[in-house]
């Protein structure tokens, strides 16, 4: 954007500050200006225009110096832009596209509107590429695909960013551009978060647009749509784009703020009518492209685990599917506290392979065979031999599907180790010794490439997953043969 003076010598109309309410200024003059245009004050500070009324413009304003009456406005003629580019990667910046991490200007970006009509259903197609986070009990149960929009959805505490995290440190070393918007969190919260992507190796593919809680209300609004502008700039470019917009209540209770200091009539919970068409319009912005993919991750944060909320159900509907992270189950100590009979997903199925399809199904339909057998056990009541495989069995992939925050696990070790638990394979072995030989298979498919390679040939060479149950059930030196070498050693 040029100055003040510029714009003031070249459209030749000047504007006054009439009023001022908080981050609300109302301006008299202007007679041309018209609806999310760009006006600069002649302090340098920029605003941006919310409505028109016959002797005013309500603007909006991106800074938290205190505008005065009286103070000159000067309209610009533009809507407001951001600077997109490949230079981006690797940087933390604000909504306005400035850079937060001290490393210098960015000089190679070109400006892009923020807010822009979603694109048409010509443009885009069928979700068709499976969209991996490295957590199983997503992966396995609840699978997604690239250009799925799929809500995070819990209270607080119980999870939700450790889940974030794994997805972006999985999908970045696939070498996916992920970009995180930070909504209005602490600023301590962010520089720690800028410094996790640091230690992973991952920042050379992510991108952080970050606004505080300490930040005006209007930079605050500008994030989400900021961050979705710089997706957008990648998917245009043939790639695969992560977009996590954490969170998205914030947003809406800081929209709420403006509205109501706007003296805009209240609807349902205080929120203004028009928060449905403000947060639809920027989600409808993801998808899959001809051209890219855009997969989006809102975050939502529910109170005592009640999905009922306004503003929840308000994005569920515009999205394909939720993760729900249970706080009860956060409170057993379960890692991650997904909960697997209130999580969906619309189209992740449709991306899977028939042997991953297969696999989802059989654990779905074991889960909730498990904790009906667990809700019988409340009584007392007496079991069977069945019941009791039922049992021992569940037990076991509760400690498979239990995974700390900081470990990402690729889904054919999944699959191997899964099928090795329907052969029987472990269910002799204590709890503690099964957990810590889960462990040498997975740490073996990552670090061993020739073992890597083997796990990979096998789980393609089936089509169901009874197959390859049968097959290990006949030779699983795959499994105990690897054990048994890493424990001699």
């Amino acid at each position: 954007m040029k100055d003040f003076q510029y714009y003031l010598d070249n459209i030749g109309e000047i504007g006054y500050v009439a009023q001022c309410v908080h981050s609300l200024v109302y301006v008299s003059g202007l007679p041309e200006a018209h609806p999310n245009e760009v006006v600069i004050f002649e302090n340098g500070d920029m605003g941006l225009v919310l409505s028109l009324s016959r002797d005013h413009l309500e603007v909006l304003v991106f800074t938290n110096t205190q505008v005065r009456v009286g103070v000159k406005v000067v309209r610009t003629g533009e809507h407001i832009k951001i600077g997109v580019g490949e230079e981006l990667l690797g940087r933390m910046i604000d909504p306005l596209g400035i850079p937060l991490d001290k490393k210098g200007g960015l000089k190679e970006t070109v400006a892009s509107l923020i807010d822009i009509n979603p694109p048409k259903i010509v443009d885009r197609k069928n979700v068709e590429k499976p969209f991996l986070t490295g957590v199983a009990l997503v992966d396995l149960i609840s699978p997604l695909g690239k250009g799925q929009r799929e809500l995070i959805i819990g209270d607080r505490k119980t999870g939700k960013t450790e889940f974030l995290l794994q997805t972006m440190i999985t999908q970045a070393k696939l070498g996916t551009v992920c970009i995180y918007a930070v909504i209005g969190q602490k600023q301590i919260d962010i520089k720690r978060l800028h410094e996790f992507f640091i230690s992973e190796g991952i920042l050379q593919n992510t991108i952080i647009v970050a606004s505080s809680s300490s930040d005006p209300a209007g930079l605050l609004y500008l994030t989400p749509y900021s961050a979705m502008t710089i997706a957008e700039y990648f998917k245009d470019k043939g790639m695969d784009v992560l977009l996590v917009l954490d969170d998205m209540t914030t947003h809406a209770r800081n929209y709420r703020e403006i509205s109501l200091l706007a003296r805009r009539f209240p609807g349902r919970n205080s929120y203004p009518g028009d928060i449905f068409y403000i947060h639809a319009r920027l989600v409808e912005r993801a998808g899959s492209f001809k051209k890219g993919t855009i997969t989006c991750l809102p975050v939502a944060e529910s109170v005592l685990g009640d999905l009922s909320g306004y503003i929840q159900t308000n994005l569920m509907s515009m999205t394909d599917g939720h993760i729900f992270f249970d706080i009860d189950l956060f409170s057993q100590g379960k890692r991650p506290a997904v909960n697997p009979f209130l999580s969906v997903t619309r189209v992740g199925h449709q991306t899977q392979t028939p042997l991953q399809k297969d696999v989802s199904r059989e654990l779905s339909i074991f889960l909730v065979t498990y904790d009906r057998m667990k809700q019988f056990m409340h009584f007392g009541a007496e079991v069977g031999d069945t019941a009791k495989n039922i049992l021992n069995l569940g037990a076991r992939v509760d400690v498979f599907f239990n995974q700390p925050g900081s470990k990402t696990v690729g889904i054919n070790i999944n699959t191997l180790i899964m099928a090795g638990l329907w052969a029987s394979i472990w269910s002799e072995t204590k709890i503690d010794d099964f957990k810590r030989e889960m462990e040498q298979l997975v740490l073996l498919y990552a670090t061993d490439a020739a073992y890597k390679k083997e796990v990979d040939k096998l789980i393609e060479t089936f089509g169901t997953f009874s197959e390859i149950v049968t097959s290990i059930r006949r030779d699983n030196q795959l499994i105990v043969s690897k054990i048994n070498k890493r424990s001699a050693s």
